[in-house]
């Protein structure tokens, strides 16, 4: 059993140390000459462009829930004309990061971990190696600044589609003032409030391209066995973790921010 828990201990910490590797390197490509221009649109395009149709009617449902809970909870006191302001904060500092991290994570995150690890399964990042190019600057960097770049956009976004719901269901359904709901966003969305969810979408962004890449990158190393089971499985796995350490991080982050 003792023998059992030290391999245990040793294989988990080889893996934490070669994250953080992975981290360093992802970040420092960053630093490198430029070069990567049109990669980084590529991976806007697919990150955020494709992304808008999942994430719009995400927030708008969500929007159109948070008015119709917050309305009845706000009646039953006579605070109805509060609704605008229970909706925008939800969502721009919690809902909309959040919903829009995971989102992101379940359909360019996964995806992107399925093309890294069908390459490493096919050897083509052998081959970008042989060719002396660092494949963490080739592939890795442009995934990360187009996520920088997409994330507090489609943040945006959601938070603007989210308050639009949660205006069409608050004021012409269930008739609260069309003023009053504006006045109450108005007046109780200050500055702090935008700035924690870019804060949010930004870290957010670097741990989907960070777990996600890593997964693919790595898929079948450990177990030298490079198949497409190995790709499904760390897919699988890029998506749970990226989802628990989005909301381990939000927990993180609106700690220090508040």
């Amino acid at each position: 059993m003792i023998r059992s828990l030290g391999a245990y201990t040793v294989v988990q910490v080889g893996f934490l140390g070669r994250l953080g590797l992975f981290l360093g390197r992802m970040l420092a490509g960053i630093t490198r000459p430029p070069g990567k221009f049109l990669s980084v649109v590529k991976q806007i395009q697919f990150i955020g462009t494709k992304s808008f149709l999942v994430i719009g009617f995400t927030a708008i449902f969500t929007g159109m829930v948070l008015a119709l809970q917050g309305y009845y909870a706000l009646a039953s006191v006579g605070s109805e004309g509060w609704l605008g302001k229970a909706v925008s904060l939800s969502l721009i500092r919690e809902l909309g990061p959040v919903l829009t991290a995971l989102m992101v994570t379940g359909r360019a995150g996964s995806a992107m971990c399925a093309e890294i690890g069908i390459m490493r399964i096919d050897e083509q990042i052998d081959a970008i190696e042989c060719m002396a190019i660092d494949p963490h600057s080739y592939l890795i960097t442009p995934r990360l600044l187009a996520a920088l770049i997409a994330l507090p956009l489609l943040t945006a976004f959601c938070d603007v589609v989210g308050i639009v719901g949660g205006y069409l269901v608050g004021v012409n359904l269930l008739g609260v003032n069309a003023g009053a709901y504006l006045d109450s966003m108005e007046s109780s969305v200050v500055w702090k409030d935008v700035y924690m969810g870019i804060v949010k979408s930004i870290c957010f962004g670097v741990l989907i391209i960070w777990i996600c890449t890593y997964k693919g990158y790595y898929a079948g190393v450990d177990e030298n066995n490079f198949g497409p089971e190995q790709v499904s499985r760390a897919t699988t796995n890029a998506v749970v973790l990226s989802s628990i350490s989005i909301l381990v991080c939000d927990y993180v982050v609106t700690s220090v921010l508040l």
